[in-house]
């Protein structure tokens, strides 16, 4: 026994905790992490090679879920009509504490586990946003707190959402609207990051939708005025958007991919396509950007006297910051501290940092005050935010790469392959389970979360933007 202990002890000078500080329950929830970190840094490794994009993930889903199962917990394959979606609960009744993983890789960021660009196989997928440690480290907490209530620690239910498709489909929107949270009192979410953080930003809501163009094909230089041209349409559409970002807000973007503008240079094409993407802090003032930019595809059509079609993707939310939720948080980092690194660790951030062109300074572990919550935070898009109009949301940033690495790149693909990505990794799943002890503890935390809930949604309905059934299958 007494060899247990200074195990313990060692455990948590390791990761700057300081034991006299942190309760019975979260000693036992650190340990668990802890003795479950080979193999949650194994199965995060697996999913780092496998890297499967949205809607693929077939077989991340599974090497997640057979561990749930092995680890005792009551898995649900396939929920939301979705394959690779999946649930893993444990325990019964209140409150119920929900925690999110998501596992897709991002296309053509294959990356060696070297500090310069590197391909491990040209053109193939790679986990960019780190993916491969976000799904890994929530299922390493929900075992934890799992395991307290097999010693009689704490009751209620501990709920694993397995999340696919976040980089492209939005995934979760279909799993809210089956009401895959709907039992639930409060979600735990995470993201890899370059810094610690209890994150009380918001991001931007988005919407995607597919424009098509239907011409006339003809011979582009023998009797090109018997043909109507699509790419003529398409070019005068985007033309159109190019204007058009001149006059929205500063806050608001506009992207678009181009998918299909004609295939030989010896015909007017009688076909083309984009993929248009509309965002904003703030889905009400992204909504009137997006009408707009439909109205501009009829504009374009017209002038080049073609048909157009447009198709809904999906759309999301902005994510409805807890404060609250970011307090508790935040007081289990500060137990914990600072991730430490080896020189070997440092130096393989600062060579990251020179071939991105970034000050070498290596990776940001720090803990910091709770920041003040931003009314237009800027960055990107997550369906998280749908699930924070559903259900209390808290939500966490921990360091996998180098401070100030180009996200969705193969920097962040090098770092969640070894140890700097693993050591996030499992400081996240600590901090989340901790935090979610204080909440099977505390009903009046949860109370507080959840009257701020209530307050910052005000009489919002929220309305999920998705016309029709996941689109499995489709590229």
């Amino acid at each position: 026994m007494k060899n247990q202990i200074l195990t313990i002890l060692c455990i948590f000078a390791a990761f700057g905790v300081t034991a006299q500080k942190i309760s019975s329950n979260k000693k036992a929830v650190i340990a668990s992490v802890e003795k479950h970190k080979t193999e949650l840094i194994k199965i995060s490794d697996s999913i780092w090679a496998l890297a499967e994009t949205a809607f693929n993930e077939s077989e991340s889903s599974r090497i997640l879920a057979d561990y749930a199962e092995k680890n005792g917990m009551n898995v649900t394959r396939g929920v939301a009509e979705i394959p690779t979606a999946f649930t893993a609960t444990y325990g019964s009744g209140s409150p119920v504490i929900s925690i999110l993983g998501e596992f897709d890789a991002l296309p053509g960021l294959s990356q060696k586990t070297s500090p310069i660009k590197e391909p491990l196989t040209p053109d193939a997928p790679g986990h960019g946003c780190g993916h491969n440690m976000f799904g890994t480290s929530s299922l390493g907490s929900a075992i934890a707190i799992k395991e307290l209530m097999d010693a009689g620690k704490i009751k209620g239910t501990v709920k694993f959402l397995g999340t696919p498709a976040e980089e492209k489909y939005f995934a979760k929107v279909w799993m809210v609207k089956a009401g895959l949270w709907d039992d639930v009192d409060v979600n735990i979410s995470w993201h890899p990051g370059a810094n610690i953080e209890a994150d009380v930003q918001s991001g931007l809501s988005l919407i995607d939708f597919i424009v098509e163009f239907y011409g006339q094909a003809a011979h582009a230089s023998a009797d090109p005025w018997n043909g109507r041209s699509a790419s003529d349409a398409l070019e005068l559409y985007t033309t159109g958007i190019n204007y058009y970002r001149e006059h929205v807000l500063p806050s608001s973007r506009i992207h678009y991919h181009i998918q299909d503008g004609g295939q030989v240079v010896n015909v007017v094409p009688d076909y083309a396509k984009l993929w248009v993407r509309v965002r904003d802090p703030k889905r009400k003032v992204m909504l009137p950007t997006y009408e707009r930019v439909k109205a501009m595809a009829e504009g374009a059509a017209i002038m080049a006297n073609v048909d157009y079609k447009i198709s809904l993707v999906s759309g999301i939310y902005e994510t409805l910051v807890n404060r609250s939720g970011g307090e508790i948080m935040q007081s289990n980092l500060e137990l914990l501290g600072p991730i430490t690194y080896t020189d070997e660790e440092t130096t393989f951030g600062k060579a990251i940092q020179k071939a991105t062109g970034k000050e070498e300074v290596g990776m940001d572990s720090s803990i910091r005050p709770l920041r003040a919550t931003l009314e237009n935070p800027g960055g990107g898009s997550t369906d998280v935010g749908d699930v924070s109009w559903n259900v209390p949301n808290i939500n966490l940033s921990a360091t996998v790469a180098p401070k100030d690495t180009p996200w969705h790149s193969w920097a962040v693909v090098a770092c969640g392959g070894m140890s700097i990505g693993h050591k996030g990794m499992v400081y996240a799943s600590k901090a989340m389970a901790m935090t979610m002890v204080d909440l099977f503890e505390n009903q009046k935390l949860i109370d507080k979360v959840t009257e701020e809930f209530k307050t910052r949604k005000g009489d919002e309905v929220y309305e999920p933007m998705i016309d029709g059934p996941p689109p499995i299958g489709e590229n």
